[in-house]
C-alpha cells in the first residue's frame, strides 16, 4: 500500500510540473496555449507598456490574427530603458506610423522556437539573419546557453523566458526594445 501511495504521489507530481511547463508564467500570469498573443499579452503585470503600445498602433487585430507569428516581448522594464519621454511620446497618434515600424520589427513571421532558433544560430556559424514583419532583420546568436538578438542599430536584448506558445504563435520574452533603422 506504501509503495502504491508513493506511486500516486510521483505521478500526481508528474502531472503538475508537466502542467506548470505548459502553461509558463509571464508577468505573474499563467500564459495559456489556447489563448492568442494578445488575449495571454494583457495578463502580464510585465508587459503592460507593450499592450498599450500596440493598442495605440492599432496592431490588436493583427497580433489576434491566425499567424503564425514570433513575438519578441520587451518588459515594462525594457520600455523603461529608452530615453524619458520615448515611450510617452511614441504612443500619441501622430507618431503612429513610428511606433507601428518599431512594433513589428518585433515580429517574425512563423512560430520559431528557442530551440529551432539555437539550431539556425549553430547552421550559421555563430548567427542567424531574422527578417521581421517590418521588414528589417535582426540578428541572433548565443551568449552561453541564452539567445541575444543584435537590431539593426547594434543594440541588443536578451531572451529572457523563452517559448511563451500560443494558438497564433510564440512570444519570447526579452530586456531590451529592439530599433529598426
Amino acid at each position: 500500500m506504501k509503495l502504491f501511495s508513493i506511486a500516486i504521489a510521483s505521478l500526481t507530481l508528474g502531472a503538475s510540473l508537466m502542467l506548470a511547463a505548459q502553461d509558463p508564467m509571464v508577468g505573474g500570469a499563467k500564459m495559456y496555449p489556447n489563448k492568442d498573443i494578445i488575449d495571454n499579452a494583457v495578463n502580464s503585470a510585465d508587459h503592460t507598456t507593450l499592450v498599450a503600445a500596440v493598442k495605440a498602433a492599432g496592431l490588436v487585430d493583427t497580433l489576434k490574427g491566425a499567424g503564425p507569428f514570433t513575438v519578441f516581448a520587451p518588459t515594462n522594464e525594457a520600455f523603461a530603458k529608452l530615453p524619458a519621454g520615448t515611450v510617452d511620446t511614441l504612443v500619441k497618434p501622430e507618431n503612429k506610423e513610428l511606433l507601428t515600424k518599431i512594433l513589428t520589427y518585433h515580429v517574425v513571421a512563423g512560430r520559431v522556437s528557442a530551440a529551432q532558433l539555437k539550431k539556425m544560430i549553430k547552421s550559421g556559424g555563430g548567427t542567424a539573419t531574422l527578417k521581421t514583419v517590418q521588414g528589417g532583420s535582426l540578428t541572433a546568436m548565443m551568449d552561453g546557453n541564452d539567445i541575444v538578438l543584435k537590431d539593426e542599430k547594434g543594440g541588443e536584448a536578451h531572451v529572457t523566458i523563452a517559448n511563451v506558445f500560443q494558438s497564433n504563435g510564440v512570444i519570447h520574452v526579452i530586456d531590451s526594445v529592439l530599433q529598426p533603422n
